[in-house]
């Protein structure tokens, strides 16, 4: 069984940042792709982030120079820096795992809420 666990989530005014934290736990193969992906009321889940094994990361267009996602690797622990936050960027923020070998290997943390707001 997967486990992820997302922390990191809270009020913040516009202009400020945020640091996300998704801790992995259970059998995690070696070669995997981790994300964020967020999601408003209303919207459909979107990606945000997500930052390969091997260290490769693609941004949505609309975070690309305020958001950098990064690993630890040896914790099985995923990473969003935010900076720059605005109203936009209000949404429930999941972590997901999964693997390029294996199509059935994909899973989701329950999600974290980010509100940017004065």
């Amino acid at each position: 069984q997967v486990q992820l666990v997302e922390s990191g989530g809270g009020l913040v005014q516009p202009g400020g940042s945020l640091r996300l934290s998704c801790v992995a736990s259970g059998r995690i193969p070696s070669l995997n792709i981790m994300g964020w992906y967020r999601q408003s009321p209303g919207e459909q889940r979107e990606l945000v982030a997500l930052i390969t094994s091997g260290g490769g990361t693609n941004y949505a267009d609309s975070v690309k120079g305020r958001f950098t996602i990064s690993r630890d690797n040896a914790k099985n622990t995923v990473y969003l820096q935010m900076n720059n936050l605005n109203a936009e960027d209000t949404a429930v923020y999941y972590c997901n795992v999964n693997s390029p070998m294996q199509p059935a290997y994909n899973y989701w943390g329950r999600g974290t809420q980010v509100t940017v707001s004065s």
